[in-house]
């Protein structure tokens, strides 16, 4: 059962990949190693940013 539970684990890992549900957790952590000390964005802010950067450059979209 362990071999099953990994395997679930992985495919939800890659899911959650998929679908961004990892984004702004990456996001978090690489902001407080490289800027360490200042604000980070509430995850409301960060998607609002991202969504505003997509919108302002519909290229980067992949649909």
């Amino acid at each position: 059962m362990g071999r099953v539970a990994a395997i679930a684990r992985q495919i939800g890992w890659y899911w959650g990949s998929l679908m961004g549900d990892n984004h702004y957790r990456r996001y978090v952590e690489h902001h407080r190693q490289t800027h360490p000390g200042e604000p980070i964005m509430s995850e409301r802010e960060y998607w609002r940013m991202r969504h505003d950067a997509t919108e302002a450059n519909p290229n980067t979209r992949c649909c």
